[in-house]
């Protein structure tokens, strides 16, 4: 008979989610996460398998957050301009705190360290996507309905230039540029719709 466990997996899965977003995956120690969950080596490696599980599951629960944030704007009675402005927004506000603590976005980072040469992450990063991409284009397409929203563009392709403008301010606020150019950013990408 196995023995219970006697953590919390859900929380050692968040204290890994920190781990990782702070330092990213390669340079996340099996140590590193012993120390962020509290947990022995064994108790890790018994609960989640590998360290990449562990990372999956991660990002998986960061993914589940961000999006349930995403589908709570775009389920506001707002005006879809409005709702996407909020959005766009929220991630101005959420990139200058990053920016505090160097952190990013994990979507991002992951895409960046780990898509090219993780087939696995990656395809957890493309169900995201289009995820993502569905609950906008619904929006944008609600937004053409009430004509809040030029009817003549293609509902997927400024669906894509949301998702492209949202990673290009996240990478920008990596990049050092201040809250003055994100809000810039997002006035142009609220003109482009």
């Amino acid at each position: 008979m196995a023995r219970p466990r006697k953590f919390d997996e859900e929380r050692a899965v968040d204290a890994a989610l920190e781990a990782f977003w702070t330092a990213g995956y390669e340079a996340t120690s099996t140590q590193d996460l012993c120390e962020a969950t509290g947990l022995g080596r064994s108790s890790i490696y018994n609960a989640f398998k590998s360290k990449h599980d562990l990372f999956r599951r991660a990002l998986l629960r960061y993914m589940e957050h961000k999006n349930e944030n995403i589908e709570a704007v775009l389920d506001s009675g707002l005006p879809v301009r409005d709702k996407l402005r909020t959005l766009l927004d929220a991630i101005v506000e959420e990139e200058v705190l990053y920016a505090e603590d160097g952190r990013g976005c994990l979507v991002v980072n992951s895409c960046i360290e780990l898509a090219a040469k993780d087939a696995d992450v990656a395809r957890v990063l493309e169900r995201d996507y289009q995820r993502r991409f569905e609950l906008l284009k619904a929006a944008i397409e609600s937004g053409q309905r009430d004509g809040d929203i030029d009817r003549a563009k293609d509902a997927g392709a400024l669906a894509h230039f949301v998702i492209a403008a949202i990673g290009g301010l996240r990478v920008s606020a990596r990049a050092g540029v201040g809250r003055d150019a994100l809000e810039g950013i997002v006035r142009t990408t609220l003109d482009a719709l």
